[in-house]
């Protein structure tokens, strides 16, 4: 019998697998499976977000014009140049819907964010990994795999699940030995937790050069993840290309005033800056200690080592009978690790006291 069937590439296409935030038989586990902020989102964005309960009858404005102004006077860059979406997730699809497709490749660091591959199969376009050096993108590997059909370049900066970085010059290095025709994207997630003097999110390449783009997101330091909001940067043309795709209504009017709320709270960013910075030294320094491989990480992560898979399968499942939800990054290609997210300092020594534990019941 004869029945619609999807075009090809969409049920090639892998499911994205999200961290786990239950165990049974637990009532609060340390969910350090997400990487969310542990200190919750702004109390200012909770009170926009609450202010509009009695609007739920009007749609949202299309453009997201205040949020994108806000966006534009936090970080000093051109409205009219920036997007939002449903996470940055969203605009990951409209950037290969609009410029992949069949016969044409998409190009990632090989434990880089699992949505471009996702994504790349899904338009029938084909996902070309490149090897990495030290858990770290390769400047020379990304340039080897681009080719002829190669139409975007997606670059995790800094990386989940690694948490490792490329500085200016070596972004650079990559962008100048592009074809001009390859877009080059810059996913800047974790941009907010990185303190490095020779790292920088990547506006000021978009305004230097004509094939970058800039992704944000607002789910990682501003905690607002249940609302799904991302945002992106680039030249008009660009930005035209991605508002041709997107839905007229693609970001709730909640996610917009919780997104301006939070974008100006400054002291609750610098406060999540912080706390970061003193929990994941901690988390690097006393898993190190205990003698497990940490991976350096500039993120709200960390990427623990065990050695083989079986041994880190073993792990997770210890870490879970103690209430502690670590990610498992298989699917990353790397089985033999867990990623840890820097959770509260109550949640940060159960994960410790619950390594312990295994160590000393193997």
């Amino acid at each position: 019998m004869m029945r619609p069937t999807p075009k090809p590439g969409v049920m090639d296409a892998p499911l994205y697998v999200p961290g786990d935030h239950k165990l049974e038989g637990i009532d609060e586990p340390a969910i350090l499976s997400a990487n969310e902020n542990p200190l919750g989102p702004s109390a200012e964005a909770i009170k926009a977000f609450r202010g509009g309960a009695e609007k739920l009858h009007r749609y949202p404005d299309g453009g997201a014009n205040e949020l994108r102004h806000a966006i534009g006077e936090m970080n000093g860059l051109d409205p009219e140049r920036i997007i939002c979406g449903a996470g940055s997730d969203e605009l990951i699809t409209l950037l290969i819907r609009a410029y992949a497709g069949v016969g044409d490749e998409v190009v990632y660091s090989k434990h880089g964010f699992a949505m471009y591959r996702i994504t790349a199969i899904t338009t029938g376009a084909t996902p070309v990994a490149a090897p990495e050096k030290n858990l770290t993108t390769d400047v020379d590997a990304i340039l080897g795999a681009v080719g002829p059909q190669t139409k975007l370049v997606f670059i995790a900066n800094p990386n989940n699940p690694t948490g490792t970085y490329l500085d200016d010059d070596a972004v650079r290095r990559l962008i100048e030995g592009l074809p001009p025709h390859v877009l080059c994207v810059l996913d800047a997630a974790y941009a907010e937790y990185v303190s490095r003097n020779d790292y920088s999110a990547g506006a000021s390449f978009v305004d230097q050069y004509d094939n970058v783009v800039m992704l944000r997101t607002f789910s990682k330091i501003y905690g607002l993840a249940a609302l799904r909001l991302g945002w992106g940067y680039a030249r008009p043309d660009v930005i035209d290309a991605m508002n041709r795709l997107r839905s007229p209504f693609n970001v709730s009017a909640a996610a917009q005033a919780a997104g301006v709320a939070a974008i100006r709270d400054t002291a609750h960013v610098a406060e999540s800056v912080r706390h970061n910075d003193e929990w994941l030294v901690w988390l690097t320094e006393t898993i190190r200690g205990m003698g497990l491989e940490v991976n350096p990480s500039v993120g709200n992560f960390i990427l623990v080592g065990f050695g083989d898979a079986e041994r880190c399968k073993q792990a997770n499942a210890y870490l879970e009978s103690k209430g502690v939800i670590a990610r498992g990054v298989a699917g990353y290609h790397l089985p033999e690790y867990l990623r840890l997210t820097v959770g509260t300092e109550k949640e940060c020594r159960m994960a410790v006291d619950a390594l312990k534990g295994f160590l000393a019941a193997e």
